[in-house]
């Protein structure tokens, strides 16, 4: 089983995504990993990315995946997925890969952005991956409100896992 976390930026999926994989036992990968550098440099600079632009990002993360299920393995991946399009692009069995959608409030989620330091993703792409926000009706959605150990636990119960 590949568990893919997905929400807009800030809603905590590194950070929960590293606890629930620690919990399990298993990889973590960060979304942010599979960008492009010409990705990561429009974000520094406050340009939101388009479709054409995610398309390497979401074909790498996508064979993440598939090489994951492949070898017989599970993990926990983040990728932001905000359009059903790209859900369709990174999850080829829907049998073996789970959405897991945190949402939440976003004057949490505009809290958390101003919060970071050093990351690319800057507070004001938030009302453009707002924009693109699909909410997906085959995750199951999270409330990003609690603490990352209680998001962690509902994963697992609503899971079974």
């Amino acid at each position: 089983m590949v568990i893919v976390l997905m929400g807009v930026a800030g809603s905590g999926k590194t950070t929960v995504g590293r606890a629930l994989a620690d919990a399990l036992g298993w990889p973590f990968r960060d979304a942010d990993e599979f960008h492009p550098l010409a990705n990561v440099e429009k974000m520094s600079h406050g340009i939101p990315l388009t479709d054409h632009d995610r398309e390497p990002w979401l074909a790498a993360i996508r064979a993440y995946i598939d090489a994951t299920l492949a070898r017989g393995r599970s993990a926990v991946v983040t990728c932001s997925a905000l359009k059903e399009r790209y859900r369709r692009m990174i999850v080829a069995d829907p049998a073996r890969v789970t959405l897991v959608h945190l949402a939440g409030d976003l004057v949490l989620v505009a809290e958390r952005m101003r919060a970071r330091q050093g990351h690319f993703m800057k507070p004001d792409m938030l009302a453009s991956q707002l924009a693109d926000l699909e909410p997906p009706r085959d995750a199951l959605t999270v409330d990003i409100a609690s603490s990352p150990e209680v998001i962690v636990g509902q994963i697992r119960t609503a899971l079974s896992i």
